[in-house]
């Protein structure tokens, strides 16, 4: 297969088996403008599979960081009414929403980090109807990646910029399956994989996990009563199906904010907004971060965590097995959407409503009180190698292992 074959096979995949485009729908896409001619080929594929209109976010790394860079602190915390009122409009229409990511894991490094922290609290306040009802799986969404240069010469410093953006092209579409003769059946089987081992874990509804790995991690993590585990794909409230992510490796739930004890430290770089956090850790207690330090990015976690009550403790557990396709490239992507499908995660900040069993009808204090966390941020970092064991412990004591030196146990 070509580039463009496998380019039009990973945006009809996108379209068709992730949005699951039909006839009448709207389509929102965000994405970076150095991937115009992907977004144009997204455009006129779900234009095909019916889509009523496309709207177009463009996004411009270089322009990010010039205003970051010169602009006051009080002009970046600014959020124009008319940009609420957009991403509003759209979500009810019951539109479906793409962000493609990918972006320069360095990009905002010499920027303030106060400057960085004030932006982010300002848009995550002005959109949090939005991102809640997002959350909440009302209107079908994805995340996908697309390469650009910058990323592309972080990935594979060695290469010339041409040649490392089109291996890491050549990358996503690896693990997005879209280099297969049939992407989508191969997603069908993989979708199977996953849910069974969602099932698994919802039917045995677990008190607490406990996470141990050979780098110290000692995590115990409580779970509230009727979790539910999903992966791969899930409905929005209309009734469509949609695969929030791709790729995606993971299985993932809710635990409960105020049952977290223990200490965790990173396995892989956390790119946020524009900065990298490593060679971290986080202890907790009675769900809430009591101590952290950082060799790398020591201001950004810190600022990350002071940006309400909810982002010191975790809206999210996700197990990955060690042995899945992204893991088994061997690259550190420098990108949440990839690293974190490499590894085992949690995340520090809301949690999704959808992973407690009537959650998506209950409101924020309700879903407090069943032990779902509230935030401003979601942002997931990877806690998982080749050494991960993690046991699952019931009402009755009873222990099951899940993992079992980095992989399912089940």
């Amino acid at each position: 297969m070509t580039f463009n074959d496998n380019l039009k096979k990973y945006a009809k995949l996108i379209i068709e088996k992730c949005l699951n485009i039909k006839e009448g729908d709207f389509l929102v896409i965000r994405g970076q403008a150095e991937n115009r001619e992907f977004i144009n080929l997204l455009t006129e594929t779900a234009f095909m599979s019916g889509a009523r209109d496309v709207k177009v976010n463009y996004r411009d790394e270089v322009f990010s960081k010039i205003r970051y860079k010169y602009a006051s602190l009080d002009t970046v915390s600014e959020v124009p009414e008319h940009f609420i009122m957009e991403q509003n409009f759209y979500m009810d229409k019951s539109a479906k929403f793409l962000s493609l990511t990918g972006e320069d894991p360095n990009l905002l490094k010499d920027i303030p980090a106060d400057k960085i922290k004030a932006s982010t609290i300002a848009f995550s306040k002005a959109l949090k109807d939005f991102n809640n009802r997002m959350m909440n799986s009302e209107n079908s969404w994805c995340v996908a990646g697309a390469a650009v240069p910058s990323w592309a010469k972080t990935v594979f410093p060695d290469l010339d910029e041409k040649e490392a953006t089109l291996k890491l092209w050549e990358l996503i579409f690896y693990t997005s399956r879209a280099d297969l003769e049939d992407p989508v059946a191969a997603w069908e089987k993989h979708t199977y994989t996953l849910k069974r081992h969602s099932k698994f874990l919802n039917q045995h509804q677990f008190d607490y996990f406990i996470i141990k790995s050979d780098n110290g991690t000692n995590l115990k993590v409580g779970m509230p009563k009727n979790y539910i585990f999903e992966g791969a794909s899930e409905y929005d409230s209309h009734g469509n199906e949609f695969i929030a992510n791709i790729p995606t490796e993971e299985v993932f739930s809710l635990p409960h904010k105020d049952r977290i004890d223990g200490i965790v430290y990173n396995t892989k770089p956390l790119n946020y907004n524009g900065a990298l956090i490593d060679d971290f850790y986080l202890r907790f207690k009675d769900g809430q971060v009591v101590d952290f330090d950082a060799t790398i990015g020591y201001e950004v976690l810190k600022n990350l965590l002071e940006t309400d009550e909810g982002s010191k403790s975790l809206g999210e557990i996700a197990f990955v097995p060690y042995d899945s396709p992204i893991s088994n490239t061997g690259i550190l992507f420098y990108n949440t959407l990839y690293d974190e499908n490499a590894s085992c995660h949690i995340a520090l900040g809301k949690a999704y409503p959808t992973c407690l069993k009537g959650g998506e009808d209950m409101d924020v204090e309700s879903l407090k009180k069943e032990g779902a966390n509230d935030s401003l941020i979601h942002v997931d970092f990877m806690i998982g190698d080749k050494t991960t064991n993690v046991i699952g412990v019931k009402d009755n004591g009873e222990k099951i292992d899940i993992f079992k030196d980095g992989n399912f146990a089940f």
